[in-house]
């Protein structure tokens, strides 16, 4: 598919949409310096049951770049099967799922975990972004230092 608009929520209401740049099977992983993986409930869950999308987000992982996920967005690194032996954070209500996918699950506002960047809540969002920053300025090693303070 090329080309097209998404529809834009704010939480579970429409909040009007946005024309697409690519798409999963246009992209390559090479393409960029990050992966930023959306929150709320609706867009992980559905990004999550997309193949394509699932194994982008393997392949991104397995490259060593930054990925970020916060909320529920650890749902889909779920679905990749990545985050067996990692300490990660996220909403809540994942806590189980993450510990059933080998997690290591945590209540703090950010997590940093080689290359994944984990956060819980919007709340978190200026720890989340100011980690997610420190891993592409300065690598993911740097980041590490940020989650603690």
């Amino acid at each position: 598919m090329t080309g097209g608009e998404v529809q834009l929520f704010e939480h579970l209401d429409k909040s009007g949409t946005q024309a697409v740049d690519a798409t999963v099977g246009e992209v390559a992983v090479g393409d960029f310096d990050a992966l930023v993986l959306p929150g709320g409930v609706a867009n992980p869950d559905a990004l999550r049951t997309d193949a394509a999308a699932v194994a982008f987000v393997r392949e991104f992982v397995e490259s060593g770049k930054v990925v970020a996920a916060i909320c529920h967005a650890p749902w889909t690194l779920i679905e990749a099967d990545v985050v067996r032996g990692k300490q990660l954070t996220s909403w809540p209500s994942l806590q189980t799922d993450l510990r059933n996918a080998g997690a290591s699950w945590v209540d703090e506002r950010v997590v940093v975990d080689g290359n994944l960047v984990t956060s819980r809540n919007p709340d978190d969002i200026p720890a989340f972004t100011n980690a997610l920053l420190e891993a592409l300025h300065h690598g993911v090693g740097s980041a590490q230092t940020v989650s603690e303070a």
